[in-house]
């Protein structure tokens, strides 16, 4: 008997028009309110810091003179345990061997190499701002060829190059796996990605960006949750400031990710830099749900709102049964046993409730998703219709 099973989901949404009724609890026919975190942790649901928290100016914003630089680097990846790359099908690695050979004065005319202990790997690291010379910075490097694993490998000398095509710093050491690959006879276990790793502070600096953070006249912020209430916040609380400091403003939101700030007479930029960056801003942001289908996580603002709606879900459970019947064909008759096929199908509904939503603050609205009792795909499904009958104030961001 081979048994097939199919669940659908289903949702009925309704826009309930009520003359006179204001935002109210939620009312269902589940198992009533929850908190927030009995709902968390039943449907995989988290939550993001009010809007309107505190938060320090180096915590929101970047100043734009301090940005990282990314590097790139081609290079090999020596000593693993028969690991590394089939030159047959990598004929890069061979080639970038025998050059690096050639380049340590040994000869490889005429000779084939047959190593598997090598792996051809592309290296990359980020340039931190006013980064001087002789300070480390972590690299990370990833197989190019065909090589299982890079664990226990090292790194030989690499440069690591600009998009303008100077070399501004070189990494060599021994490479980083976290990953865990076993293999037996019958069996594979793999945990994360063996073909690649890190090696902390395995690159040094040898070139260093021209600073001109002195010459400058001013400061530009940029927001990294782009608001226009947050940046005009930032920008009267740094104006508070310096009037009490300086005795003149010197901050202008320019939109809602930049804020410039203008360096008073005779004040050094450095010192004014570090006083502005622990400055607290009341910080905003507009009201988003995060729904990630792959995980099944769900990530609600603060400041969301579902207008009054009726959510009825239910479950279709599909059930497919087969079970073949042979027949025998008659005595002394030209018939062949044959094989009919009998098949079942029964379709039931789980579910279905119906539960009345109106979330006038985040609380109301957790009790009211909860009392459905369904899981966090239905929870998705869920907002998804709502947000299709226009009455889910947010913006929804499915990734």
């Amino acid at each position: 008997m081979i048994r097939t099973v199919t669940k659908i989901v289903g949702i009925w949404i309704a826009m309930l028009v009520l003359a006179g009724s204001g935002p109210g609890p939620a009312t269902g026919t589940g198992t009533g309110t929850a908190s927030m975190e009995q709902f968390a942790s039943g449907a995989g649901l988290s939550f993001i810091r009010p809007a309107g928290a505190s938060s320090r100016i180096k915590d929101i914003a970047s100043l734009q003179a301090g940005r990282d630089n990314q590097l790139i680097g081609y290079g090999l990846v020596v000593g693993l345990q028969g690991t590394g790359d089939g030159l047959r099908n990598s004929p890069f690695t061979e080639q970038s061997l025998r050059a690096m050979l050639q380049n340590l004065g040994i000869s490889t005319e005429g000779g084939a190499s047959r190593v598997n202990n090598v792996a051809a790997v592309i290296v990359t690291a980020n340039l931190p701002p006013f980064a001087s010379l002789g300070s480390r910075i972590d690299v990370t490097v990833s197989s190019l060829g065909d090589a299982t694993s890079l664990r226990g490998g090292t790194l030989v000398m690499t440069s690591l190059s600009g998009p303008d095509g100077q070399i501004y710093a070189v990494a060599q050491g021994s490479v980083i796996v976290s990953a865990i690959n076993a293999q037996g006879d019958a069996a594979t276990l793999q945990q994360g990605t063996a073909t690649a790793g890190r090696l902390p502070g395995g690159a040094i600096i040898e070139r260093e960006i021209p600073a001109t953070f002195k010459q400058v006249d001013g400061l530009v912020y940029q927001l990294r949750n782009p608001d226009f209430t947050t940046a005009v916040g930032m920008a009267d609380v740094i104006n508070a400031f310096s009037e009490a400091r300086y005795g003149t403003a010197i901050a202008e939101a320019r939109d809602s990710t930049t804020v410039a700030v203008r360096k008073p007479p005779r004040a050094d930029l450095a010192r004014l830099t570090a006083e502005l960056e622990g400055l607290v801003v009341e910080t905003d942001s507009p009201a988003r749900v995060v729904v990630n289908e792959r995980t099944g996580t769900i990530v609600i603002g603060n400041d969301v709102r579902i207008s009054r709606v009726a959510v009825s879900h239910g479950t279709l459970t599909v059930q497919i049964n087969e079970t073949p019947t042979v027949v025998q064909p008659l005595p002394f008759s030209d018939g062949v046993t044959a094989v009919e096929p009998l098949t079942d199908i029964t379709a039931g509904v789980d579910g279905g409730q119906v539960a009345i939503i109106d979330g006038p603050d985040l609380r109301t609205l957790v009790a009211g998703l909860n009392s459905i009792g369904v899981k966090p795909d239905g929870i998705i499904a869920i907002l998804q219709g709502i947000k299709s009958a226009g009455a889910l104030h947010a913006e929804l961001v499915l990734q």
